[in-house]
């Protein structure tokens, strides 16, 4: 009896160790129980419980996960999706405010390639100024909504140069930037991608002009002895400029102080060398894709020379009403992506959290893909990685318009897997036939039936059986 009752630690080890949440691995269970010697019967019992229990718990664990990815459709426990209460508030105040995302490795190892970058959301009130700072980053700016001035000092030249919805705007680190929202009713919004230069996945703004708080001036820091002599000015005429508290970063400006800020033209002129804009708007160029279903806008170094030492690019899908975008996916690039305007959902494959389910000691032949699904509306932030195909469909009532910011943009390709041109119908007879275990042409039939390009008309806009004989 005693000899059995030892051996009750080490059976109930042996079962967790050897189980897995498969049917076979529950009949695997039940037969190490079934062998075993020296016990009583009803520590075989016993034995069998246990592989029992722990096969529906962590098959109901593991369907629990699962869901969790699948079914969640607000993407709450999606690593790929962020929301609105996933933003930071960098900077409020009663006329505007900043909020950004947290580092994106810190919401998922997954995102470890792209731990360098942030990503804010400005929204400033109509008729409002933006406090003259410096970030420890480079910043790639999108006009999402208004029209505004900005105002950027670098190498000793102040370029000011109005910008409206759509344009695109590099921001070099230590440039020293401020504008105003020039609009009487509308709030300007403006997104910005920033890769940090000093401390990784960090970044700060730096203020001058403020006071003692709110925000406060960086030149408060020094000693006064040394501001008396950098400036050449006496302490109490310091205290007095640096000693006030202030409104906030964001702060009404007058109509007057407004339309003197606002005389300049539209793009401005590049003054730190080159011949490029300041600005460059991306619904003014050639769409790349284009059809009755949505366009696709893109700015990269060939149409903005700023972009070059950055190796990202910009660009702009408007999905219209009952379209969709894709299947596609991005040979090198990690797209950040940013809904403006509209509502949809989109789905992605991803073989990283389906790894995530799989049993430490299944085998895997190729890989397995997780549904990714997250239904979408404006303000939420998708990353896309490399390599992972996706879809984006949009509402039956409205167009759905998605901005992207692309890490390692440079020789990315995007690679269509649907509609005409699609990288399948790219692939010889016998291979498609290797490759689906089908005869070639069935194969080439369903891949060369959908005549549009790029873009699609979504699910919602089908006749259910609606397809090629």
């Amino acid at each position: 009896m005693m000899k059995g009752a030892k051996v009750l630690p080490f059976l109930f080890c042996l079962v967790v160790v050897a189980f897995g949440t498969k049917e076979s691995d529950l009949k695997q269970c039940r037969h190490h129980c079934k062998v075993l010697q020296h016990i009583e019967e009803y520590q075989r019992e016993k034995c069998y419980d246990i592989c029992e229990k722990l096969y529906h718990s962590e098959k109901q664990e593991k369907e629990e996960e699962t869901n969790s990815y699948e079914g969640r459709e607000e993407g709450e426990n999606n690593p790929y999706v962020f929301n609105e209460e996933h933003f930071i508030m960098g900077i409020e105040t009663e006329h505007g405010r900043i909020r950004v995302l947290p580092k994106f490795n810190e919401r998922s190892k997954l995102l470890k390639g792209i731990e360098n970058y942030r990503f804010a959301i400005l929204e400033a009130n109509p008729k409002t100024f933006v406090v003259p700072n410096h970030w420890d980053a480079d910043a790639v700016l999108f006009v999402a909504q208004g029209r505004g001035t900005l105002s950027l000092v670098r190498k000793g030249k102040r370029n000011s140069f109005n910008i409206r919805r759509g344009d695109v705007i590099k921001v070099c680190a230590g440039t020293t930037a401020y504008l105003i929202n020039r609009d009487d009713n509308e709030k300007l919004l403006i997104a910005k991608l920033l890769r940090p230069v000093s401390t990784p996945g960090h970044f700060e703004h730096f203020f001058g002009p403020g006071g003692r708080q709110n925000p406060e001036s960086f030149y408060s820091a020094f000693s006064s002895e040394i501001l008396e002599a950098a400036l050449n000015t006496r302490k109490d005429r310091l205290q007095r400029l640096f000693g006030q508290p202030r409104e906030g970063v964001i702060i009404r400006a007058s109509e007057e102080q407004i339309r003197v800020m606002s005389q300049h033209e539209e793009g401005g002129i590049w003054p730190f060398g080159g011949e490029s804009k300041g600005s460059v708007n991306i619904y003014k160029q050639r769409p790349l894709r284009s059809n009755q279903y949505g366009q696709f806008y893109q700015v990269d170094e060939s149409n903005y020379k700023q972009l070059e030492d950055l190796d990202i690019s910009i660009n702009f899908a408007n999905i219209t009403e009952g379209g969709m975008v894709g299947p596609i996916y991005n040979s090198r690039a990690t797209k950040i992506a940013v809904v403006v305007q509209g509502e949809g959902y989109f789905e992605m494959a991803c073989p990283h959290l389906a790894s995530k389910f799989t049993s430490s000691h299944e085998t895997r032949i190729g890989s397995s893909y997780q549904k990714v699904r997250s239904k979408l509306r404006r303000g939420m932030v998708l990353v896309i990685p490399p390599g992972h195909p996706f879809v984006g469909v949009t509402s039956t009532n409205q167009n759905l318009q998605i901005v992207g910011f692309n890490v390692n943009a440079r020789d990315n390709e995007i690679v269509p897997l649907a509609g005409r041109n699609n990288v399948m119908s790219q692939l010889e007879r016998e291979a498609l036939e290797l490759g689906f275990g089908l005869p070639a042409r069935e194969v080439e039939q369903i891949f060369r039936s959908q005549q549009e390009e790029f873009f699609f008309q979504g699910p919602g806009g089908r006749q259910s059986g609606r397809a090629a004989a």
